[in-house]
């Protein structure tokens, strides 16, 4: 065989070249950065759309238009939370280490940035009676570019403090800085208003300092003051400003000022008259209240009735013959129909504000009925029937003299919403036996009504002093609840007479007492504000 023959190989023979090997360490290398980049995509996925509280995150989602703005809440659409008064959010928040706190506050301020859409448990809301300590206007460099701030101390707890920001447009920043001056009081109830907690601060000095949004974003005024202010929602946050708002020099500079206020304006103890212990300070009469704008009246419905038709005519007799007019019987001629009186729909229409009696003789001519015509009754016309609004009463009660949306929050004094009997809002209904336990764990927002049989110590123009009326027994054994430590101090609304001194006061489910405050004095002595809420 010739060696020569198989000297070339196909491949070398067309001149083609041998293929080449394949890098398979390139390919791995290769296909492990793809994977690590894919990896890092996730986590930064994660961490930017899992945490937008984070400043960067904030940012990022804000250009990519996946932050919703935040939303106004309606009081009866709010998300699920619980009300809890300034001694237990002082205890919630004091137990947690400076990890737990700062995981609770990265879950708050994330909840608010959602809108409260993907909340895990209950949104925590704040109640309680709170003095502003001072109020400063929002800046570009906080968190909150526009509105106001105020710093707060809790009345019944003074180891909280609390930040309530106030968001709003720029032109209503002059009203809002004549409303929310030291001083002021602000009362939040459960049923009227709804902040939210959305930071928790612990001070050095063991203190604990929350701050608070009010998702209702509504109108306030004070019960003395010269306006009404709106609140908006803010469009953008600076979360790189930090929490709180209230850094620590400013906080210290307005618990200085505050300190010297109090100072100045503290209240004198008043002498005791005709032998009882002095009356202990009332509720502030400047509060800071939301108001409820009134939903518009709706006109009165007209119903319009259609007149019937017509009866269509009759027809003309038939020509008959002499001899068939004897065989015809005789076929009496339909009456056309009368015309029947169009119903009249009548539609109460709302109570209108009192006028001038009208005199005699006008009274006369409305009474005395016009002359009418009888029209055909093809013509005749549709009637409209609208009842005329009963008369005014002539002492209208307080809560019918002032409008229903004067007030959304408990007032203090002059004028309050009042109801019928048994038509005030639902709520716990106690005895004086219950009040020492009331006194112990505070009313938390809740709506407590009180019931019993009263005896009258003391009356001035708009209030008076009650105690329980007891039998021999009980105030022989000084019973709990037996009035021997228990004084009740009433407060009327204007154009309301208390009961005579010494006259006897019976309150039932149907009229009770709504109480507004209970305090226990250091000797045991009980003093529960209510106030007067039936018509």
């Amino acid at each position: 065989m010739d060696r020569d023959y198989f000297r070339y190989e196909p491949a070398q023979a067309y001149g083609r070249s041998r293929r080449k090997k394949t890098n398979l360490f390139g390919w791995s290398v290769a296909i492990l950065l793809l994977t690590g980049l894919a990896f890092a995509a996730w986590l930064g996925s994660f961490y930017i759309f899992w945490q937008p509280e984070r400043p960067q995150s904030y940012r990022i989602l804000k250009k990519l238009h996946k932050i919703e703005p935040a939303k106004r809440f309606e009081l009866t659409a709010a998300p699920a939370g619980e009300f809890l008064s300034s001694k237990q959010l002082y205890d919630r928040y004091i137990a947690m280490s400076p990890t737990e706190l700062t995981t609770v506050n990265a879950e708050l301020i994330r909840n608010y940035i959602r809108n409260f859409q993907q909340v895990r448990g209950l949104v925590p809301y704040v109640v309680g009676r709170f003095n502003i300590m001072e109020a400063h206007e929002l800046t570009p460099n906080d968190v909150f570019m526009s509105g106001m701030v105020a710093l707060t101390n809790a009345v019944d707890h003074g180891e909280l403090l609390m930040e309530h920001v106030y968001p709003a447009d720029p032109q209503a920043l002059p009203l809002m800085k004549q409303t929310l001056v030291m001083g002021l009081e602000i009362k939040l109830e459960r049923t009227h208003d709804l902040s939210a907690i959305i930071h928790a601060e612990r001070l050095p000095d063991g203190r604990i300092m929350i701050t608070a949004m009010p998702l209702l974003y509504g109108s306030y005024t004070v019960t003395r003051g010269p306006g009404t202010f709106t609140l908006e929602p803010p469009l953008d946050l600076n979360l790189a400003a930090g929490w709180p708002l209230f850094k620590d020099a400013a906080r210290k500079n307005a618990e200085t000022q505050y300190a010297s206020y109090r100072e100045r304006t503290a209240p004198k103890t008043t002498e005791s008259v005709a032998g009882i212990a002095p009356t202990p300070p009332p509720p502030a009469t400047n509060e800071l209240i939301r108001v409820e704008p009134a939903a518009p009246l709706e006109g009165p419905k007209v119903a319009v009735v259609t007149p019937p038709p017509a009866p269509p005519p009759s027809p003309p007799p038939s020509k008959t013959t002499k001899g068939n007019k004897k065989n015809q019987k005789a076929t009496p001629t339909p009456s056309p129909t009368p015309a029947r009186t169009p119903t009249m729909v009548a539609q109460n229409s709302p109570l209108p504000k009192p006028t001038p009696t009208p005199s005699a003789t006008a009274v006369a001519l409305a009474k005395s009925p016009a002359p009418s015509v009888a029209p055909p009754a093809a013509t005749t016309p549709p009637v409209v029937a609208v009842a005329s609004p009963p008369p005014p009463p002539a002492s209208p009660s307080p809560s019918a003299s002032a409008p229903d949306n004067l007030l959304a929050s408990t007032a203090g004094g002059g004028n309050w919403k009042t109801f019928p009997p048994g038509k005030m809002p639902v709520g716990r209904l106690i005895t004086p036996a219950d009040l020492r336990d009331l006194a112990d764990r505070g009313l938390a927002g809740e709506r407590v009504y009180l019931k019993g049989q009263f005896v009258v110590n003391f009356t001035e123009p708009n209030r008076a002093v009650l105690r329980p009326k007891t039998g021999i027994t009980d105030a022989v054994l000084k019973l709990a609840g037996g009035g021997q430590n228990l004084r009740i101090i009433v407060d009327f609304p204007a154009g309301y007479t208390p009961p005579a001194r010494g006259s006897t006061v019976t309150r039932d489910e149907a009229r009770p007492y709504e109480i507004t405050e209970v305090r226990k004095q250091s000797d045991g002595q009980l003093n529960v504000f209510v106030r007067e809420i039936m018509q």
